[in-house]
């Protein structure tokens, strides 16, 4: 069976590295905002190309707090691409603001720049943005509309660690960002975590301070803050990981770009990308008219499958207040999507096993 993700596969290559980082750990004797946070903060705000890095317990938290870091109040409306994650929308919920949904393009699963404009009133405050399955938003029509209206931009780069855009990476595109390092992202850790990337000193200032009960020293708290820290070890692991993401995005690529070459099979809408260095391959997610027809296809050819998404958030029971929206192009994409194995460690005859596969499907 070729997996969809080996896990075990992906971390046994840094395992002595990981259990020296570890044991560094344990024998510091401290386990919570330590050295080793400190040094990947430094080590992925440099990576990203940001002024600041502030580490957090995972990439819900990270969207929750920067909203929280901004101030937005009650009723505020922050517009959110129909078609993401339901975490997007939750940290604009969880903030007490109102998420406005705004649809794809269908050729590149991201927010369509076009349709933005018309969505903002005066109780706009920011544009979320969602590099999605690891594909850097076209950025620049998105920062014209928020200069235009005096709007904050936040970007979601849970899946696109080392996306670039124009030469600038992902985390470094809008106001701030919310990265998230569950064990299956590119950068992932073994376990939760996640951080914020942003250039903004006070906004980092305030995040930190938030994200640790509010307080900007021991027992002094400004902010009704949350408890929300990286802790030593999933920050030393990080920081093993962080060395090889390069290579890994690259091995990425090429298996994308071997995909999209020799999958000529008519019935499968394959994912396309404005340039290669915009993608980093987080997902290679095929679109399919009958989808659970090809997914036991590719089972019973044992080649597991994923579905990012099998259905949107305005069809969720959290947000049943939207079950009457009208968003066919989300709708048309959740209702076909389906992600093929895509990973650093999967071997060239995996790959064009992959190939042979799909192309035999009918």
């Amino acid at each position: 069976m070729i997996k969809f993700l080996d896990l075990k596969k992906i971390n046994e290559r840094y395992r002595e590295e990981i259990n020296s980082r570890i044991k560094n750990v344990l024998d510091s004797g401290w386990y919570i905002l330590g050295n080793e946070c400190k040094v990947f903060e430094e080590n992925f705000a440099k990576f990203i190309g940001a002024k600041h890095c502030i580490g957090c317990a995972n990439g819900l938290d990270a969207l929750n707090l920067i909203i929280r870091g901004f101030g937005f109040k009650q009723g505020d409306e922050i517009i959110v691409p129909a078609n993401t994650y339901i975490a997007s929308i939750l940290a604009i919920s969880e903030n007490g603001c109102t998420p406005v949904l705004v649809e794809p393009d269908i050729e590149t699963y991201n927010i369509n720049p076009d349709l933005i404009e018309e969505k903002i009133t005066d109780k706009t405050k920011a544009i979320m943005v969602v590099h999605l399955y690891g594909q850097a938003v076209q950025m620049q029509k998105i920062k014209e509309i928020a200069k235009r209206h005096n709007l904050k931009i936040i970007e979601d780069s849970a899946q696109a660690h080392g996306s670039i855009y124009n030469g600038v990476k992902c985390g470094s595109l809008g106001d701030a960002s919310g990265f998230s390092f569950y064990p299956g992202k590119n950068l992932g850790a073994l376990g939760d975590g996640g951080c914020i990337t942003t250039d903004d000193d006070e906004l980092a200032k305030k995040i930190r301070a938030i994200a640790n009960y509010g307080s900007d020293y021991k027992y002094h708290h400004i902010y009704k803050g949350i408890n929300s820290r990286l802790d030593e070890i999933q920050a030393a692991i990080l920081d093993v990981k962080l060395k090889y993401l390069e290579k890994d995005n690259n091995r990425r690529r090429e298996i994308s770009k071997y995909f999209r070459e020799n999958i000529k099979n008519p019935a499968i809408v394959l994912p396309k990308t404005y340039d290669e260095l915009a993608h980093v391959w987080h997902i290679f997610a095929v679109r399919v008219q009958d989808r659970c027809k090809f997914q036991n296809y590719l089972e019973e050819n044992e080649i597991q499958t994923n579905i990012h998404y099998p259905t949107p958030p305005h069809k969720q029971g959290a947000y049943k207040e939207w079950r009457n929206f009208n968003l066919p192009v989300t709708e048309k994409i959740h209702n076909e999507i389906i992600s093929l194995p895509m990973s650093p460690v999967l071997e060239d005859n995996e790959v064009e096993k992959i190939v042979e596969v799909v192309n035999g499907y009918n």
